[in-house]
């Protein structure tokens, strides 16, 4: 389940300014799910039966429906950022939309300890600032914040893990993709590429961006057929020559696959309005 197959809502955050001192104990189990930073301070952190003394640089994940407790030292008050929320699955797929309630928690470790973290600390607090301003809109832009949020701490984790040269990998897979968009590839030539076989480059690929590796390849290559079509310039069957499809109805139905309408239908659409 990929963050961008994810539609959020944010309930409440905490910690506006300079963060939000923590002055008490509290112990209790939530209906949503909360991220908290520790930004600054020292404490306590018990969930699951596991007890963490926490310090600055930390990250919490607290599923719903889970007890927690957490507890600042008096000597070191521990000054937290928070965001509380819930998130559905929603896909489109032929022309239907699917919509369905969480059914499992997001894939983050419940306690994180980041290293050179600024980059996750500046997106929290952003998100933490738009949702108090509450200027208007703040609503979307506060879930678009919570969004690269997301992705920044899943950056950060994985900058941490053995496997940081795999992801380092699969950057270069999709910059190839990108250079070569208007040509065809195949799985052999990426794996060839970032010298891993090819079922296990298709593997890490689809556990890593939440696609299989040609079904990505092929998105990429169908929005750039939608900012050609937006030129107004180009015929179907010239924009699916440009772009290394010798099928015209194969780019057809594959980009019907991909957006649920033809590219006839996309074009009249956003070009002439209909």
């Amino acid at each position: 389940m990929g963050i961008h197959e994810l539609f959020f809502h944010i309930h409440y955050c905490n910690g506006s300014g300079s963060g939000l001192k923590l002055t008490k104990k509290l112990t209790r189990t939530l209906q949503h799910h909360e991220l908290i930073l520790v930004i600054d301070g020292t404490g306590m952190y018990r969930i699951a039966d596991k007890t963490t003394k926490f310090h600055e640089g930390m990250l919490f994940y607290i599923p719903a429906d889970v007890q927690h407790t957490i507890e600042t030292s008096t000597e070191q008050p521990a000054f937290l950022l928070t965001v509380h929320f819930s998130y559905a699955h929603v896909d489109f797929k032929d022309t239907s939309w699917s919509i369905q309630l969480e059914q499992e928690n997001l894939a983050l470790p419940s306690i994180s300890e980041l290293h050179d973290y600024y980059m996750v600390y500046e997106i929290f607090e952003k998100l933490v600032t738009i949702w108090h301003t509450k200027l208007p809109g703040y609503e979307f832009t506060a879930k678009t914040y919570l969004q690269q949020l997301l992705l920044a701490i899943d950056q950060n984790l994985r900058t941490q893990h053995k496997n940081y040269a795999t992801s380092l990998k699969i950057e270069k897979v999709i910059a190839y993709m990108q250079l070569h968009v208007e040509q065809s590839i195949t799985l052999t030539e990426l794996a060839n590429l970032v010298h891993l076989s090819p079922t296990y480059l298709s593997r890490i690929f689809k556990e890593t961006t939440g696609y299989p590796i040609i079904a990505f390849f092929n998105k990429i290559k169908i929005d750039m057929a939608k900012e050609l079509m937006l030129g107004g310039t180009k015929k179907v069957k010239d924009i699916s020559a440009q772009l290394g499809f010798s099928d015209e109805f194969y780019f057809s139905r594959l980009f019907k696959q991909v957006e649920g309408i033809s590219p006839k239908e996309y074009y009249n659409r956003n070009i002439h309005g209909f």
